[in-house]
């Protein structure tokens, strides 16, 4: 089913999330908010002189939209198509990081410890109110960045 989410430059100077709240709006309407799991991606059109070598996630208006819709929806990475790389771009917007020719995204580890215990608090509340059984899709996520969460650790969690 897949969802491309298009943003451009005009929405991202104005903070313009309509894209994706719309999209949202629509679902959670319907009561169908949880089949966005791992459906959507962003095609992001920004257009850049020819000569500018930043990658998207280092362009601070790209990023500072990011981080506003993260505020507004902070379980949107359940949404995100994981296997297309959305879930470690959309982490990019918002976790300090360098790119490595060879080894691509190289995230602050402790930004990223951050990011993904604050992940890992947000949607396992948000999947329990929607009913979903959370211990292993929030493992899988933080496993893509290399972490292993302990069934033991979600006890810990209200």
């Amino acid at each position: 089913m897949g969802i491309t989410l298009k943003v451009n430059q005009d929405q991202i100077h104005q903070l313009d999330l309509s894209p994706v709240i719309s999209t949202i709006q629509e679902l959670e309407q319907r009561g169908e908010i949880t089949t966005l799991e791992q459906q959507l991606v962003f095609k992001i059109d920004y257009p850049r002189p020819e000569n500018d070598p930043r990658e998207l996630s280092e362009i601070p208006e790209i990023r500072l939209w990011f981080i506003a819709l993260d505020s507004y929806y902070p379980w949107l990475p359940f949404c995100l198509n994981w296997r297309e790389g959305e879930l470690a771009r959309y982490t990019a917007m918002l976790v300090p990081h360098q790119f490595n020719r060879s080894e691509g995204i190289q995230y602050n580890s402790e930004a990223l410890d951050i990011f993904i215990m604050h992940k890992t608090f947000v949607l396992n509340n948000w999947l329990k109110q929607q009913n979903i059984k959370s211990n292993s899709r929030l493992k899988a996520m933080a496993q893509i960045f290399g972490y292993d969460l302990d069934d033991t650790f979600f006890q810990l969690l209200p």
